[in-house]
């Protein structure tokens, strides 16, 4: 048997037991806590390997009458179940929780957070997290270790080709410590989202009508009306603005600005765009959020059958982009 048959029949069994494994756990409520009887666990091929050469040995040992043979024979069994055991409880009791929704842009990677704890006296190494798009096979892991009474993040990078909303039922959770003897693993059932925005692309400015509306708007000089979000410190600015609780975090100078909303703002429109192919629109009205964004002017998005009203800010700018990532064209 050739292996690309063989590869597609691995494939399909493993989609099969995980079918069977998904109506056996059903849906998982984060946190998610991982218990024995959702734990499975095979030998690798070096675990296979290992059992070949204890058969060998036994019956060697057995053949010639060697005793030393037969107590090293027995001693490479025992300990293989013990590791067995040690492979099995890395995963036992472990915790993890994770990010339900996540932003990304078309051709990057969606970096999927998860928090994994550890309540137990025991560290628990080289866990292993696997996520992948069942419709594309894109698949992205992350290893972490995580230490005895202690929470651990990780990210993993999932590579994500096309617009639109991505929505993974389930992520997976390995390990083969301590000797790769051993392979144990588990699936979590729970919902997962990534928004895929286009990919930010186009040199068009904002059309003038559009710009003139908007462009009284908010200018370098922030007004105090609005929190528009931080921006780096400068030399020169009020320090009355100063963000000294983020400084006292330790981290960079900050300085909170300010928007004043009374005037129009820009509309960013998607009919403006008409003579650009759908695709191109949407990574042209990308573009113009980020730019928007950045400079800290106020904007609204107007899109077929949908508007949203003028904001500014992380919460604006994501519902933006998951508006364009949802949107369906064509």
């Amino acid at each position: 048997m050739t292996a690309k048959p063989l590869s597609g029949l691995l494939r399909a069994a493993g989609m099969r037991f995980r079918a069977w494994a998904a109506r056996r756990h059903g849906r998982d409520a984060l946190p998610a806590i991982i218990l024995s009887r959702r734990i499975y666990i095979l030998p690798t091929r070096y675990g296979l390997m290992l059992a070949a050469l204890v058969v060998a040995m036994l019956i060697a040992g057995l053949n010639y009458n060697s005793n030393l043979g037969l107590a090293f024979a027995f001693l490479m069994a025992s300990l293989a179940v013990v590791a067995m055991h040690h492979c099995h409880r890395n995963l036992l009791g472990l915790k993890v929780d994770i990010e339900s929704q996540i932003d990304a842009f078309a051709g990057s990677q969606a970096a999927l957070r998860f928090a994994l704890r550890n309540d137990s006296i025991l560290d628990r190494r080289d866990i292993e997290i696997r996520c992948t798009i069942e419709t594309t096979g894109a698949q992205g892991s992350g290893m972490q270790s995580v230490p005895a009474k202690a929470q651990m993040q990780d990210v993993v990078g999932l590579p994500v080709a096309r617009r639109g909303v991505i929505r993974l039922g389930q992520f997976e959770m390995h390990t083969r410590y301590p000797f790769g003897w051993f392979h144990a693993w588990t699936y979590v059932y729970a919902p997962l989202t990534v928004f895929a925005a286009p990919r930010p692309h186009g040199i068009r400015p904002l059309p003038p009508a559009a710009a003139a509306a908007g462009a009284a708007a908010v200018s370098e000089i922030r007004g105090e009306e609005d929190f528009a979000g931080l921006r780096a410190y400068e030399p020169g600015m009020p320090l009355k603005h100063m963000a000294w609780k983020v400084l006292a975090r330790g981290a960079e100078p900050a300085v909170r600005s300010y928007s004043s909303l009374g005037a129009d703002p820009e509309w960013l429109d998607w009919h403006v765009l008409g003579d650009l192919p759908p695709e191109a629109r949407l990574s042209q009205l990308c573009r113009w959020i980020l730019d928007r964004e950045a400079a800290g002017r106020p904007y609204a998005l107007r899109l077929p059958r949908m508007e949203i009203a003028p904001a500014i800010g992380p919460a604006h700018r994501a519902a933006c982009l998951r508006a364009l990532a949802a949107l369906k064209v064509g």
